[in-house]
């Protein structure tokens, strides 16, 4: 059974206030209850519609008027990947939340529908009846929705690049750079614009490795700046936690071999860390380093999430400073909450350096607005300016 919801009429301009109307497409009744049960417990979102099928959604969309959908992948009549661009067509600033199973098609789809449009994606649990899965995706899209539905409160961002093609035929051709709004940004909280915020000089110790963590908007700023950093991946190790579950992870490692024309891969617990390469946090796993002899190693670690995250990306900065003390350059881009911003803190005091990604260009400045707003940043720069200015780093320029 699907239900539209009272609520507007047409089409209507952005609001500047009142509750997100969301509009939950999924055919499975279990899940429209459990997230219809969810969002009427919040003050500031609405359920708006509750239907079965992508084709319901397209069709009712104007009367419905959401301000973001929840779309599940699996439908039938019209699934989830081809329900998309002709949502976005009638309404181009809806917010697009894509539902999915932790499967590796549907992992591949997820990321489709990023460079279609759509603003993230949620894995579903496999069974409602996992209490622990069931919280961490109540958390999340719950988090998700507030944050990208914030969007609709700002102005577009710059555009944000496609993912890299997953055609496996042609690995040294790099996907053409289509822009596409890329989603605004969710404001942080009593957070001052990146621009009136005041930055630290960059450390005087040379930079010996390359750390990034992301999470919403993360996986297409991966893509951007992993084309631009060939010159420092070749003489330096990379290691990179973007907030993502397991075969998710495995899909973006590969996105980013493609992209960077280097060889990029989940971490493999032992492994030594070397230059040319790029190291991913597998999903589902901290990723730390250890000091093996005279080599680092990594370390993944199965403890609890940390700041709601597994991976998290503060682990990763944290362990980082025994073996490489002040020599670390970190890069914090967009995503939500704060994750980054002590381990950025620690590396600042061990002698290091932080750069964030600016309000303008993050999906959600959260943790990059987060660093930036403890003062710990050098620099607090838009996407496109990132990979340069992390080029002269390694190269040698320390203004």
């Amino acid at each position: 059974m699907s239900v539209a919801f009272a609520g507007n009429s047409t089409m209507s301009p952005t609001r500047e206030a009142g509750p997100l109307r969301v509009m939950i497409v999924d055919d499975s009744v279990v899940i429209r209850g459990l997230i219809s049960r969810w969002i009427g417990a919040e003050h500031d979102m609405e359920v708006a519609a509750s239907l079965r099928t992508g084709l319901e959604a397209v069709n009712q969309l104007e009367r419905i008027n959401p301000d973001v959908a929840v779309l599940d992948i699996e439908m039938p009549e019209l699934d989830g990947i081809s329900a998309l661009p002709q949502l976005l067509a009638k309404k181009r600033d809806l917010v697009i939340i894509m539902a999915s199973t932790l499967t590796r098609r549907n992992a591949e789809i997820s990321f489709k529908a990023l460079s279609l449009g759509a603003a993230d994606y949620i894995p579903k649990p496999e069974s409602t009846r996992e209490t622990s899965a069931a919280d961490i995706f109540h958390h999340d899209l719950i988090q998700k929705i507030r944050h990208l539905g914030a969007r609709l409160r700002r102005k577009p961002a710059v555009a944000s690049p496609p993912l890299a093609p997953a055609s496996p035929a042609a690995p040294a051709a790099r996907a053409p750079v289509v822009a596409r709004p890329a989603a605004p940004v969710a404001p942080a909280a009593h957070a001052p614009s990146s621009g009136s915020l005041s930055t630290r000089p960059f450390s005087t110790q040379a930079p010996k490795v390359l750390l990034i963590g992301s999470s919403t908007g993360g996986p297409q700023a991966l893509m951007a700046l992993v084309t631009e950093l060939g010159p420092v991946i070749d003489r330096f190790p990379v290691l990179i936690t973007q907030h993502m579950p397991p075969t998710f992870t495995t899909i973006l490692a590969e996105h980013l071999a493609r992209s960077s024309r280097k060889p990029a891969a989940e971490a493999v617990d032992g492994e030594p860390v070397k230059p040319g390469r790029i190291y991913l946090a597998p999903g589902g796993k901290h990723m730390r380093v250890v000091r093996n002899g005279a080599e680092a190693a990594i370390v993944l670690d199965d403890g609890p999430a940390v700041n709601f995250c597994k991976p998290a990306v503060d682990p990763l900065f944290t362990s980082a400073i025994d073996v490489w003390h002040g020599n670390i350059l970190s890069v914090i881009l967009t995503g939500m909450g704060s994750d980054g911003m002590r381990g950025g803190k620690d590396i600042v005091a061990a002698g290091g350096s932080v750069i964030a990604q600016d309000e303008a260009s993050s999906v959600v400045w959260g943790m990059p607005g987060a660093a930036a707003n403890a003062g710990i940043c050098a620099a607090i720069l838009p996407l496109n300016q990132i990979g340069a200015k992390v080029n002269r780093l390694f190269a040698g320029d320390r203004s």
